[in-house]
């Protein structure tokens, strides 16, 4: 899906579940790494992950789009467009927008030992071994998986 067609979806939903017009920019940008999208209270525009398209199904997209429409509309109106506000939990739940970013369920562990005691490790993300020793004797670390 490009940036066009991402720009379609987005008007098209906000006039279908808002019934009001999405006059400004929607674009994917790829540095967002844990939300779902982002609303710009100055510029109006909304940005979204391409991985809630790349690694989820469409269904979610359309749901984050919703989320992030929900601040774009409530700021627009004058409203606050914080997730904790009463208009925004009420707006949220009437166009049935996802409260929160799908996670996906393939978490990948890396399992590092120690090569003096033989501590085991569990990390999502990979460690500098040359920089990090084990917290109880100092010793080195490897990556096993």
């Amino acid at each position: 899906m490009t940036n066009n067609q991402l720009q379609q979806l987005v008007e098209e939903v906000s006039l279908r579940y808002f019934a009001k017009p999405f006059c400004h920019h929607a674009r994917f940008n790829s540095r967002l790494r844990s939300t779902g999208g982002r609303y710009y209270l100055q510029s109006h525009d909304i940005d979204i992950n391409p991985r809630m398209l790349n690694d989820f199904s469409i269904v979610n997209l359309i749901n984050v789009i919703k989320h992030e429409l929900c601040h774009y509309h409530l700021h627009l109106a004058g409203y606050s467009g914080r997730h904790n506000t009463p208009e925004f939990k009420q707006l949220l739940r009437a166009v049935g927008g996802s409260r929160y970013a799908p996670q996906p369920k393939h978490v990948r562990w890396l399992k590092y030992r120690c090569l003096k005691c033989g501590r085991i490790y569990w990390r999502h993300r990979h460690l500098d071994t040359h920089r990090y020793v084990c917290s109880y004797c100092y010793g080195p670390l490897k990556l096993e998986s």
